[in-house]
């Protein structure tokens, strides 16, 4: 069978060597698997939320609220503009970790039956899945980081808008009518990712098995970082986030040793 269609560096190195069906052409098909890994958990380090408290307030963040280096905990400290770069960059290292998946392994595999000439079909996002899945892994466990990153929760929202967008919008609007109902961010998140899987399936009819299986794992990766918050949920102490204007954090001068006072609060 002779692969045609999606353009991918896989399918290109493997009819450049004029090697399909051999033993090389399944070592470069392992090579870009292995590809799909490491490049997204490196970008996925990339952690916003650090960088931005370190640079900007000569802070970590990890230091103050719940210790997590994501968006939620960034709006809660530094206020709404910190909080919109570190959802930003966030997202952004999850667009270039996908979109490298399907670059680099593909997806929608079409292939020609040499016998009959029949053209089959087959739906995987392989690649694209395998590499939203690491990225949002080194969001969580940061190499650059001492492996204490933040909970995924931006990251793996875009990863499920690369993976599937009509199942990003059904699992954003869980999210939002929980967060709106209780103001409880993290519940809101833990529901919109494990409802993801069961969304993704369904629309799938079954098929795209890859990319389920890494939305099952996705959804226990979240829960996961989130259990200090299901603790607190189930103990009535979890913190609820207030839609009212919050008080932007001044930036201390580099030289400064000095805490700053907002930020003990």
């Amino acid at each position: 069978m002779n692969g045609i269609g999606q353009w991918t560096l896989v399918s290109y190195l493997i009819e450049k060597l004029n090697v399909a069906g051999t033993f090389t052409a399944t070592l470069i098909t392992m090579g870009g698997v292995l590809l799909c890994i490491v490049i997204p958990y490196l970008l996925g380090s990339i952690n916003f939320g650090l960088i931005i408290s370190n640079k900007k307030f000569h802070d970590d963040i990890r230091t103050h609220g719940s210790g997590n280096a994501g968006t939620t905990n960034m709006l809660r400290t530094y206020g709404k503009r910190a909080a919109v770069l570190t959802l930003l960059g966030d997202m952004l290292k999850a667009v270039l970790a996908v979109g490298l998946g399907y670059l680099i392994v593909g997806t929608n595999i079409v292939i020609q039956d040499e016998a009959t000439g029949e053209i089959l079909r087959y739906k995987d996002q392989f690649g694209a899945a395998i590499a939203g899945f690491f990225v949002m892994m080194g969001h969580m466990f940061p190499i650059f980081f001492k492996f204490k990153g933040g909970k995924g929760v931006a990251t793996s929202a875009m990863v499920i808008l690369m993976i599937s967008p009509i199942t990003c919008l059904f699992c954003f609007i869980i999210f939002v009518i929980i967060v709106v109902g209780t103001r409880y961010v993290s519940l809101g998140s833990i529901m919109g990712l494990i409802f993801y899987p069961i969304i993704l399936v369904a629309f799938s009819g079954g098929q795209n098995p890859t990319a389920c299986l890494m939305a099952v794992l996705m959804a226990v990766a979240v829960v996961f970082m989130h259990r200090e918050n299901i603790k607190r949920l189930r103990e009535g102490t979890e913190r609820k986030i207030s839609f009212k204007k919050k008080k932007e954090v001044e930036v201390a001068p580099a030289d400064s040793n000095e805490v700053d006072p907002a930020r003990e609060k």
